[in-house]
């Protein structure tokens, strides 16, 4: 089979590798779809130790059962799932909080990836998607999930309701857009999003119907806000979402950009500011994203872009050089 291999930082080539073999308990899938995700782009830098060259990157996926090793689950079916591979004995599986699986190994980092024709993965980790649904809008499940589970977690800690709320989105790459769109299927009225690029500015206004700025050229107003999702997770965008933050206003943070900083502690104790973090997402999140998707809680996601896997290597390049038209690059390989 053909797969989009790691094999230098920087560099992402098109190479023959066997075809997997689904053990007890797994399913070989034919990839239909799969995204390009920041953490992509973070290994294909070298900047994630977890991930070394030979690797076949990807876990934003969807596809059609191929071969099945698993009870219940039959050639043809047609599924996305979760990249997470939890032992599901933990105590962190066993509250529903699988996300946070002390034994958790993941696909496209400690086994291969979805930027292939075909994947193996464990059976417990598929969501079956709904009869008509298009493999691109199934493979938006995971990014959406993340979006889900955070927006999700921020609401538990808002003191009012969500549609009588401010909130700033910094960051209006995929994971911000997701916040964005939901936020709005959730009844949010006022919703920001802050970003440098302009294309991805007029996305969210367009697909989002929200309003946007530069903040290159403009800081938020200072304790504006009652939420402030930090989708970048940058030292100067932390600084800004605390700034941006009304007394006890609440602030997530998803982006992890830079992975240590100082923050505004003062502010953060004396106005009572929540700071929450969040990581991916439960089977729970990517089954109700699934049927958020279908919904068109997210809109209609024209905004997704889709090129074939041969052409992957190239995405990742224009990913990397600011050239792509979109947050968000989906891979076709030839055989779906």
């Amino acid at each position: 089979m053909k797969a989009l291999v790691y094999t230098q930082p920087n560099e992402m080539q098109l190479l023959d590798r066997p075809e997997p073999v689904a053990e007890e308990g797994e399913v070989v899938l034919k990839i239909d779809a799969v995204g390009i995700c920041g953490s992509d782009m973070h290994a294909f830098h070298g900047h994630d130790p977890r991930r070394l060259p030979g690797l076949v990157l990807g876990h934003e996926f969807a596809g059609t059962i191929a071969h099945s090793r698993a009870a219940g689950w039959t050639e043809g079916m047609r599924v996305t799932g979760n990249p997470l591979i939890t032992c599901g004995t933990c105590e962190y599986c066993v509250q529903g909080r699988d996300n946070l699986c002390a034994n958790r190994t993941m696909v496209g980092m400690t086994r291969p990836g979805a930027f292939a024709e075909y994947m193996s993965i464990p059976a417990a980790s598929l969501v079956a998607i709904p009869s008509g649904m298009p493999a691109h809008v199934a493979a938006a499940t995971e990014p959406a999930a993340t979006a889900l589970h955070a927006v999700n977690l921020t609401m538990r800690a808002l003191n009012r309701p969500l549609p009588e709320c401010r909130v700033l989105i910094i960051g209006g790459g995929a994971i911000g857009l997701f916040c964005a769109l939901l936020l709005r299927s959730y009844g949010c009225r006022e919703v920001t999003v802050a970003e440098t690029n302009a294309a991805r500015r007029a996305s969210a206004e367009h697909e989002a119907k929200c309003a946007t700025y530069n903040p290159l050229e403009q800081e938020a107003a200072t304790d504006r806000f009652d939420c402030v999702i930090d989708a970048v997770g940058a030292r100067a965008t932390r600084n800004s979402a605390l700034a941006a933050l009304k007394p006890g206003g609440v602030m997530m943070h998803i982006g992890l950009q830079d992975w240590a900083s100082e923050i505004d502690m003062r502010k953060l104790t004396l106005a009572e500011i929540t700071l929450l973090g969040t990581y991916t997402y439960t089977m729970a999140d990517l089954r109700a994203t699934v049927r958020a998707l279908h919904e068109g809680a997210f809109g209609s996601l024209s905004w997704l872009e889709h090129r074939p896997l041969a052409e992957g290597a190239q995405a990742f390049m224009d990913l990397h050089a600011g050239r792509a038209k979109s947050s968000k690059i989906l891979l076709i390989p030839e055989t779906a």
